[in-house]
C-alpha cells in the first residue's frame, strides 16, 4: 500500500504563466464513495487509465493506484453516472516541489484548486504556500473530488 500525503487549497488566482503551459485533461468517476472515507474511483488522464482506492481523509491517506486498459476503463463508465468530475491539470514548481492545479469544468466550471503531495507529513507541514494558493481546504471534505463529483460547489465558496 502507498500514502498519499497532500495538502490542497482553493487557488487566489491563477499564476501569470498558466496560458504558457500544457495541461493534462482529466476525466475521472466514482464507483464508491462511502462516508467513511473509502473510495474507488476510475480516472482517464490522457491515454492512461487506472483504478485507485483511498481511504481515510486530511493530510495522510491510504492510496492504491492499479493501471486499467481503455477497455475497463470503458466498461466501468457508466457505473460513475451522476459521480464525475472533468478538469485539466496543470503541473507547476512550486519551489522543491511540484503543485497540481485543477481547473473544473462543467457543472464545476469556476471552482481551481491547487494540491501539493510530500514524502512526509513533517514535510507537509513545513510547506509554506505561495500567496496565488489562497485558503487551505485540506480538511474540508466538501473540496475532496468525490464529494465535488457528488455534490458539485460547496454553497459556501467561496467563503
Amino acid at each position: 500500500m502507498s500514502t498519499e500525503i497532500e495538502r490542497k487549497f482553493l487557488a487566489e488566482r491563477l499564476p501569470d504563466d498558466l496560458d504558457r503551459r500544457e495541461g493534462a485533461a482529466i476525466r475521472q468517476g466514482y464507483l464508491i464513495a462511502t462516508e467513511t472515507g473509502i473510495e474507488l474511483r476510475i480516472r482517464q488522464k490522457k491515454e492512461a487509465f487506472t483504478q485507485t482506492i483511498k481511504m481515510g481523509g486530511g493530510l495522510v491517506r491510504t492510496e492504491i493506484e492499479i493501471e486499467l486498459t481503455r477497455s475497463q476503463f470503458q466498461q466501468l463508465w457508466p457505473f460513475t453516472a451522476g459521480r464525475r468530475v472533468t478538469k485539466t491539470r496543470f503541473a507547476l514548481p512550486v519551489g522543491a516541489h511540484t503543485a497540481e492545479l485543477d481547473r473544473f469544468e462543467g457543472d464545476l466550471a469556476g471552482l481551481t484548486l491547487v494540491e501539493v503531495e510530500f514524502d512526509s507529513a513533517a514535510a507537509g507541514a513545513a510547506f509554506v504556500p505561495p500567496d496565488w494558493f489562497g485558503r487551505e481546504v485540506t480538511e474540508d471534505e466538501r473540496y475532496q473530488n468525490k464529494h465535488l463529483a457528488a455534490h458539485g460547489i460547496p454553497e459556501s465558496w467561496p467563503s
